[in-house]
């Protein structure tokens, strides 16, 4: 085996993009030639031998490893690129426009990357999934049109589509990773039909190799292995019929792409699911699920519990290195930002590490290093990424204005083999200590619209009905409850750290849909009617300032999230109406 290629990473922010070795030198990638101030989004192939980058004129390939540049599509204004598996062809997509003449405007284009030559354009309107799935061989790319999904032959494009899977009321498709090429299809609920899922050949449409139907599926989530023989389905409906979540209720499901094998994954407390991730081995994942303070399990390839890593703990994000020898399991969003390192051989905490505010997380290619960064615009004040030794030492901190987009550059585990765990690097003097903070006081949550009346508008949150802690303050009533809240708000967060059941301040994020799951509090029912509006349109607006945020950021949102944010202005109006009563 040849030597190890030093692990490498690019970053874009408001002002350049970056390409940078990872540890020990941490500097810039010779001969790369900064594109500027301009670039509109960045990726690198999955086998990392290409850097693609969005500007304003073209977009530019470059050899990740020499810096060179490859090619040059002469395309204006494009905002998505994608690479196919092997990193032979590159798909770009703009914004449709409506042409002068009438004519459609194909804005979704496939290029061969080595020649920048344009090989076939598709009208794509939604950015939402908007590139079409490849095989892991390259043969065949598929995408949905009207409720079917077409096939096209990668060597034949002048054939057009080659192949057609048509079944009715298709609402989304999954291709499998592996030698053996899979498709997995959802049908959603229709009048009192079940939804269904099922699993076809890529060579035969004709039988199912699998099929599982369930309720209480509005929408779901796909996640295949890495070897593309077993399927999990995270389910979530729209609305929570026991109204004890925001958001909806959510299920998991395993399926076998041999029809050996279904099943429901059976989760022993109540609430949503947070994070669901396969280890690189294909043989087992974890789980993160229940109200906070969540649960975090390993199960095997048949859905049996294997290890609970602890209970009680405020953890939305679980992450496997490329190995599959250690484990992360952290708390980001509106968490803390505590991170918990596993050794997956020994079953036993290694480390902990406090990364507060970061909005990325990922595993170094040698499965040595965890990153951390804190983007704009989710926050636009100490932007920046941190390294951090599995062991929880801080081994290097970088800060940069308005960092928008960082990631590590692919490269194949077989040159980082991770047999033993080494030890500890020398931390470099003036890194600062990773040791956890104690807890500060926290006052009443304002969302940005109040923050200038100051008015109140903090909700508490309990497991299991927890009681809230008394307040004596003798105040007129308004005024005695609304000060109540806060106060419980802060002695509650003071004391979080010392009891796992104690009542909780922040929401649990929910990882895979962006919510936040609220379980009622015996506090609620001592809220007038006027409280309880005001209550609950906070919460409402609280949650499409986030999505805002998200949808600033770049992130696909769903229809159901768009048309929340639509109400805004309403929600707005609703509340000063009742401020002022």
């Amino acid at each position: 085996m040849t030597d190890a290629p030093p692990t490498q990473f690019a970053y874009r922010s408001a002002n350049n993009l970056g390409l940078v070795f990872g540890h020990p030198t941490y500097e810039p990638v010779a001969n790369f030639e900064d594109p500027g101030s301009n670039v509109k989004t960045f990726q690198y192939s999955k086998d990392g031998e290409y850097l693609g980058c969005a500007l304003p004129e073209s977009v530019k390939i470059f050899d990740a490893e020499t810096a060179q540049l490859v090619s040059e599509i002469p395309k204006k204004q494009i905002v998505e690129i994608g690479f196919s598996p092997k990193g032979t062809y590159i798909s770009t997509w703009e914004r449709p426009v409506k042409s002068a003449d009438g004519s459609v405007h194909k804005n979704l284009i496939i290029w061969e990357v080595i020649t920048g030559k344009q090989l076939i354009s598709f009208t794509q309107k939604s950015q939402n999934n908007w590139n079409v799935q490849w095989t892991e061989d390259e043969m065949y790319f598929s995408r949905m049109v009207t409720g079917e999904v077409h096939f096209y032959d990668s060597k034949r494009l002048d054939e057009g589509i080659t192949n057609k899977l048509r079944l009715e009321n298709i609402g989304d498709f999954s291709i499998s990773p592996g030698k053996s090429a899979s498709i997995a299809v959802f049908i959603p609920e229709k009048n009192a039909a079940p939804a269904i899922v099922r699993i076809y050949s890529i060579a035969n449409f004709k039988v199912p190799l699998a099929q599982k139907t369930f309720y209480k599926a509005d929408k779901i989530q796909m996640k295949w292995n890495d070897s593309g023989t077993n399927l999990l389905v995270l389910t979530q409906t729209d609305v929570d019929k026991t109204n004890k979540s925001y958001y909806g209720e959510t299920n998991l499901f395993l399926l076998s792409v041999t029809g050996s094998y279904d099943c429901r994954v059976m989760l022993d407390k109540e609430g949503p699911i947070h994070d669901v991730t396969w280890g690189p081995s294909s043989k087992e994942f974890v789980v993160i699920y229940g109200y906070m303070p969540a649960k975090a399990t390993l199960f095997d390839h048949r859905a049996n519990p294997i290890h609970e890593f602890g209970t009680g703990i405020f953890r939305n994000t679980v992450r496997f290195n490329p190995q599959g020898r250690l484990v992360f399991i952290a708390g980001f969003g509106n968490l803390k930002g505590e991170m918990d390192i596993w050794d997956r051989k020994t079953l036993k905490k290694i480390a902990e590490i406090e990364a507060p505010n970061s909005s990325e997380s990922s595993w170094s290619p040698d499965g040595i290093y965890i990153m951390t960064a804190i983007l704009s615009p989710r926050l636009r004040v100490d932007n920046g990424y941190k390294i951090w030794h599995y062991t929880g030492s801080l081994v290097h901190n970088q800060n940069i204005d308005e960092l928008l987009q960082i990631q590590w550059r692919p490269t194949s585990v077989e040159f980082y083999p991770l047999a033993d765990l080494p030890p500890a690097p020398e931390i470099t003097k003036g890194l600062a200590s990773p040791t956890k903070t104690a807890p500060t006081k926290a006052g009443a949550y304002l969302p940005p619209h109040a923050r200038a009346r100051g008015a109140p508008s903090a909700v508490k949150v309990h497991e299991n009905g927890a009681k809230p802690v008394g307040s004596k303050n003798k105040k007129k009533p308004k005024q005695k409850k609304e000060e109540e809240v806060a106060k419980e708000t802060a002695k509650v967060d003071e004391t979080e750290n010392k009891d796992p059941t104690s009542p909780i301040i922040s929401n649990g994020i929910n990882n895979i849909n962006n919510s936040v799951d609220t379980v009622k509090s015996d506090s609620a029912s001592q809220l007038s009617e006027k409280d309880k509006k005001i209550r609950n349109l906070t919460k409402k607006l609280r949650q499409i300032d986030e999505l805002k945020e998200r949808q600033k950021n770049g992130d696909k949102l769903e229809q159901t999230q768009i048309k929340k944010i639509e109400t805004e202005a309403t929600l707005r109006k609703e509340l000063d109406r009742l401020n002022l009563q």
